[in-house]
């Protein structure tokens, strides 16, 4: 139903195998380690930055829901045995909160070689791209979407939420289309929904939201090759040892490889469609 882009379990389960021989399975590293410092805490320290329906906050009761913060409370609680704690923060300092030490994990980050460059990520739970969503009443696209040259245009504003792997991606592509940097995802639909923008540009599970909860006007467009295809994945610590590294990897691959993944996918975004329930 979701198009998700399976993981490659021949690659991890070397690397997994590999790894648990360091650690034997699920016994923790030796003493100094990321995961022995939560355990001595009590608490694993999950950064959240909303992006539905990765990562969701209810305004009113402030909890946490989404299925990464699912993934992070699960392995917090089952595999660490230690409370969990969100911390909230937006995408433009979830690395920088994570390096500062400010959090454990930062949780659903586009795996990209800048990032790479200051922390490292946990093998992928989840793929991603980037799609545009649009009114497709909207007599600006009266002629079809065929491709970017459509969009591309002076008299089109395309929101994306500051600071994501969306803005980073249509940032350099988008030569003559006016972006407007908006900071959260609710900022940046009801752009649309006003039309005070033309389209958003927005991970494509997420832009499903959109059309679903609205099939009498939302549409999509999907770039072909898909528009910054990466792994989404936990980021850590560069400090984060590979034996560390090993029991969240083999966390994440026991969730994807049961269909574990896939089904807290669909419970978030039913939430997503249904808050009410």
């Amino acid at each position: 139903m979701f198009g998700l882009n399976r993981c490659k379990f021949g690659i991890f389960a070397l690397t997994a195998l590999l790894s648990t021989a360091l650690v034997s399975g699920t016994v923790y590293a030796d003493d100094g380690s990321t995961w022995q410092a939560v355990r001595k805490a009590g608490v694993l320290r999950c950064g959240a930055a909303v992006a539905p329906p990765y990562v969701m906050r209810d305004p009113i009761t402030g909890g946490h829901s989404g299925f990464f913060s699912d993934l992070c409370r699960d392995f917090g609680e089952n595999v660490l045995k230690v409370k969990v704690e969100f911390v909230d923060t937006t995408w433009d300092n979830i690395v920088a909160g994570l390096q500062s030490e400010k959090w454990d994990l930062s949780m659903a980050l586009n795996d990209t070689p800048a990032r790479r460059e200051a922390i490292s990520f946990s093998m992928p739970a989840i793929d991603y791209n980037v799609s545009f969503a649009y009114n497709k009443k909207n007599p600006k696209f009266a002629a079809g979407i065929r491709s970017m040259a459509d969009i591309d245009k002076k008299d089109v504003a395309i929101a994306v939420m500051s600071g994501t792997a969306a803005d980073k991606a249509v940032t350099p592509i988008l030569k003559q289309a006016q972006i407007v940097r908006l900071p959260g995802d609710d900022e940046v639909r009801l752009s649309l929904l006003s039309r005070r923008t033309d389209m958003i540009a927005d991970p494509s599970i997420t832009n499903m939201l959109l059309t679903q909860a609205h099939p009498d006007w939302a549409a999509t467009f999907s770039p072909n090759p898909p528009l910054a295809h990466q792994d989404v994945a936990f980021g850590v610590r560069k400090s984060t040892s590979p034996a560390d590294l090993a029991v969240l990897n083999e966390f994440i691959q026991s969730k994807v490889k049961t269909g574990a993944v896939d089904k807290l996918v669909k419970a978030s975004v039913e939430k997503m469609l249904n808050p009410g329930k």
